[in-house]
């Protein structure tokens, strides 16, 4: 990576953390504020702290070292002390409590929800598929294809990112007589005659065209200059089911996380950390362009949105079971045995952290993937 890519890349990464962290925070402190309790500070990034960046609306706003762990609100009295003061998290019903931690979830589905449906409703990337191999005696290798080619449309057809996938379309045809747009190695593009496989030659290694990726990894979509939109009621019904999708995809990558993690800690996790994720948006931002750039941002906010929801101290979720017992177990769980509980989650997400981090230094420095 040259010097010029990486600085961007960095800068990348730093704004989309900043968006993600304002954008959940924001959900908090506006809740907060509409319920009239007192928001002390409102930090970007975890301690310690770097420089104060002023005092706005009875708010110390504040520039934290750590900031690719997120950020806080910090709000009177939500270490359960100051019960007695009316504009106290503490001195709040349960459900004003609730509906204070929930919001910065609630935000960060909305932010994913509106980049998604912008998306689809404004400008959706067209794209094709490269060809990574081209198998002997295949459709794709008598119409003179090879590696490295890229399909970029059939019958003159572009397929965005909610039509499905070129490939998908290649199968429909199963049989027929297709003219692909290909663009070679040189940047030449031609429309080439292929005539594909029928549903009885195709089978698990050997599909309509011809053509098969490298083991271990996915065809790699191609992003063309071209973008198309849609009505707005059909981007919303995307922008639901991308939210739907997502949500349900990245449930499902934690459970893999977690019984990866407690099989053997030592293999690679199915995650990024905080350079992985840079290196990602880096990556995503030159090869696919700024709007691929915000699908991802989308996805890393319905991905926060998720982890934040997770009954884990110190996050959203483990901080509303936690008050959720302690209002019903009373007095048996005392204020030092929160905060004890909060501590003791915050070092174990930290020590996790710095975990997965060292799987992303030795993916970027040549080691074991």
């Amino acid at each position: 990576m040259d010097l010029g890519r990486g600085l961007i890349t960095i800068l990348l990464f730093f704004v989309v953390i900043g968006v993600l962290v304002l954008v959940h925070e924001l959900g908090h402190f506006l809740t907060a504020k509409a319920f009239r309790v007192r928001v002390l500070e409102f930090g970007f990034g975890f301690p310690p702290r770097a420089k104060v960046l002023g005092t706005r609306w009875g708010t110390l706003w504040t520039l934290n070292w750590l900031l690719p762990l997120g950020g806080f609100v910090r709000l009177e009295g939500e270490e359960g002390d100051g019960a007695d003061d009316p504009r106290s998290f503490a001195a709040q019903s349960l459900r004003v409590r609730l509906t204070i931690l929930v919001a910065g979830v609630i935000m960060n589905v909305a932010l994913a929800f509106a980049l998604f449906v912008g998306i689809a409703w404004l400008a959706t990337p067209v794209a094709g598929v490269s060809v990574p191999e081209v198998q002997a005696d295949s459709p794709a290798s008598r119409a003179g294809l090879v590696a490295g080619d890229e399909v970029l449309k059939l019958n003159g057809r572009g397929y965005d990112l909610y039509s499905g996938s070129i490939l998908g379309g290649i199968r429909q045809h199963a049989g027929e007589t297709v003219t692909l747009t290909i663009r070679h190695a040189d940047g030449s593009i031609e429309d080439v005659s292929v005539t594909l496989r029928s549903e009885s030659e195709i089978d698990a290694q050997h599909g309509a065209l011809g053509i098969s990726a490298k083991p271990g990894q996915p065809f790699e979509s191609v992003f063309l200059d071209e973008y198309v939109g849609r009505p707005l009621g059909d981007a919303l019904e995307i922008g639901v089911r991308e939210v739907g999708r997502w949500g349900g995809l990245i449930v499902g990558g934690l459970g893999e996380l977690a019984r990866g993690f407690v099989e053997d800690p030592t293999a690679p996790p199915p995650a990024a950390g905080p350079i992985g994720i840079a290196v990602q948006i880096g990556d995503v931002f030159f090869g696919a362009g700024w709007v691929m750039t915000l699908y991802v941002v989308a996805l890393f906010s319905v991905n926060l949105a998720v982890v934040n929801i997770l009954p884990f101290p110190p996050l959203d979720g483990g901080r509303m079971l936690v008050i959720t017992i302690k209002r019903f177990a009373g007095e048996r769980l005392s204020l030092r045995a929160e905060r004890m509980t909060y501590l003791v989650g915050f070092i174990f997400l930290f020590a996790f952290i710095i975990w997965i981090t060292g799987f992303d230094l030795v993916r970027q420095f040549g080691g074991s993937p």
